[in-house]
């Protein structure tokens, strides 16, 4: 175990002071104009804020806006080729086509700030516990490619960071998104460092899966009991197994039983007590954690909002 572990729980033992606080990443490119009718929902990323704002939830100091990160920080999950063809838009139809946004200099530039944030969110972590990112999730950038909304991996990023700034050494992801996280489940197939864990649907997208340290994959229609069952005999015991420095949580609300693009039958309480549960296993393990929000389809806007809003109301309730 790295000797900056004693220092950084001083949030666990100040619990509750107003100094101490909720910090997430927030920026305006995050809701990024698209054709109309498309499925990708990016009006939550303006409400979302919006809604933690009105009902006191959060107020402005908790926020905080990434700006782009070092190249350099980027590539150490990503291949330069992959990142160059990206940033001068010079992708092929067929893989932009995969990504599924008109490609742009506007939305490459959202994509690294959505990186940022997480970075950033990683310090943040370190000092108060836990950090969260609006947007972010980005689980199935490869470090060559990108997919189904996903250019730059950024939790992947993230976990590179803190490794080559000797922050933590191991990492656990846990991906809770209803989609597997193939990107980063490759990324890390040969790194014993990072251990990734995802549960998910085993019949959603991709349909050809990579292969994680720990796959679970749920039949269709799970409800909220068998989920989290499955849930609680699985993530203390790994959490005691990895050992690790640091956890990212990638809490897609895609799991609901409403969701477009989903094959779960979870409701908007199983999803919240999922989020309770994770969020309390890092408290009480004492391992810091960064929350990005990943995806979420259901087809009432309101309904995404509220399932994203219940995770940063629990951070709060946990941590502070």
């Amino acid at each position: 175990m790295l000797m900056y572990r004693e220092n950084v729980f001083n949030w666990r033992c100040t619990k509750k002071i107003d100094f101490i606080m909720l910090k997430i990443a927030f920026h305006p490119i995050y809701k990024h104009p698209l054709p109309e009718g498309h499925r990708f929902p990016m009006i939550k990323y303006d409400l979302l804020p919006q809604q933690l704002l009105h009902e006191g939830t959060c107020d402005d100091a908790n926020f905080f806006q990434p700006g782009t990160p070092n190249d350099t920080v980027i590539l150490a999950a990503h291949e330069e080729e992959y990142y160059n063809k990206l940033i001068n838009l010079d992708i092929k139809p067929s893989a932009a086509r995969k990504i599924g946004f008109p490609l742009s200099n506007e939305l490459v530039q959202r994509e690294r700030i959505i990186a940022d944030g997480t970075i950033k969110g990683c310090e943040f972590a370190l000092e108060h516990g836990i950090a969260m990112n609006i947007a972010g999730g980005t689980h199935h950038a490869y470090s060559n490619r990108g997919e189904a909304f996903c250019m730059l991996n950024d939790q992947a990023i993230g976990a590179k960071f803190l490794q080559n700034e000797g922050l933590a050494q191991k990492i656990l992801i846990v991906d809770l998104d209803v989609h597997q996280g193939n990107g980063t489940a490759k990324i890390f197939q040969d790194d014993d460092s990072v251990f990734t864990f995802s549960m998910h649907g085993s019949g959603n997208y991709p349909f050809k899966k990579e292969i994680s340290d720990l796959d679970i994959p749920l039949e269709k229609g799970i409800t909220d009991g068998e989920y989290l069952s499955i849930l609680k005999n699985t993530l203390p015991e790994l959490v005691t197994k990895v050992n690790p420095d640091f956890i990212f949580y990638l809490c897609g609300v895609d799991v609901l039983s409403s969701d477009k693009l989903g094959t779960l039958g979870m409701t908007l309480n199983g999803c919240k007590e999922r989020d309770r549960y994770v969020l309390q296993t890092c408290f009480d393990a004492k391992v810091p954690v960064q929350c990005s929000m990943g995806g979420g389809y259901s087809p009432d806007i309101k309904t995404i909002v509220e399932a994203h809003a219940n995770t940063f109301r629990l951070a709060q309730e946990i941590y502070f």
